[in-house]
């Protein structure tokens, strides 16, 4: 119980020294160009491959599943958008970039600090936490969410693709229940996640990398944790969050 309250201090710790003011914007300017195309623009493709088989995945499960003549058929189609916007393009995405983007900042940090590359920028009188960090949590802040509605909309494409292939309903009754009842609010709520799980995944990942004591073995041990903390605050904060705006 010790060591996580030493954890949860010193993780805010960090984030203190990561918002501290910066000593040059230029610098960290090209640092977040650069952390745009690690931590975002890389992540694309991952995310439209499995958007659209989770959503092909989705509708076939779902109108399967809802053969009673009473269900509407449209309900496939209502069925498939909005789990994509409530759950899987939010939560589902963020635990997978959680193993992709976690593991390899946690790495990238921690094979940093055993080379004592953060010392040497310590040394030159850099924030090191800052200009290493920061960068990336703003990235990922400003990526994500786009990351998030290309991922609503490929899942919906997979879904309409499945129904043209199989032919389980109509393509008509798909898209009228694609647009059936949309609550606009819905993409507000995954959107707030979207950001908050890109915080938790970046921050924690950071924390385990930067903090890293050993050498190479003790690197590949804070790079699974990251993996792991993170999915498990994504989940956690997941519950949370769903309770705050949904009740």
């Amino acid at each position: 119980m010790l060591k996580l309250f030493y954890h949860f201090g010193s993780y805010f710790i960090l984030l203190w020294k990561v918002f501290s003011r910066p000593e040059k914007w230029k610098v960290y300017y090209r640092q977040f160009l650069y952390e745009l195309n690690n931590i975002g623009v890389s992540s694309l493709g991952i995310v439209v491959i499995i958007s659209v088989f989770m959503g092909s995945v989705i509708t076939l499960q779902t109108a399967y599943n809802t053969e009673n003549p009473l269900l509407p058929k449209y309900l496939i189609g209502l069925g498939c958008r909005d789990s994509m916007i409530l759950e899987f393009s939010s939560t589902m995405v963020a635990l997978i970039l959680a193993g992709k983007i976690g593991s390899n900042i946690a790495s990238e940090l921690g094979t940093m600090r055993i080379t004592e590359q953060i010392d040497a920028l310590e040394i030159m009188g850099i924030n090191s936490a800052s200009y290493l960090i920061l960068p990336k949590i703003v990235s990922a802040l400003f990526f994500h969410p786009f990351l998030m509605i290309i991922s609503i909309i490929t899942g919906i494409f997979g879904g309409w693709i499945s129904v043209v292939i199989t032919q389980v309903i109509s393509v008509t009754d798909f898209l009228y229940g694609v647009q059936y009842a949309f609550n606009p609010f819905y993409v507000t709520y995954a959107l707030i996640k979207t950001i908050v799980f890109a915080f938790i995944i970046v921050t924690v990942s950071s924390y385990q990398g930067y903090t890293v004591e050993g050498g190479a073995l003790e690197v590949g041990q804070a790079s699974t944790r990251a993996v792991v903390y993170s999915s498990i605050n994504i989940l956690l904060f997941n519950v949370i969050l769903t309770q705050l705006i949904l009740s």
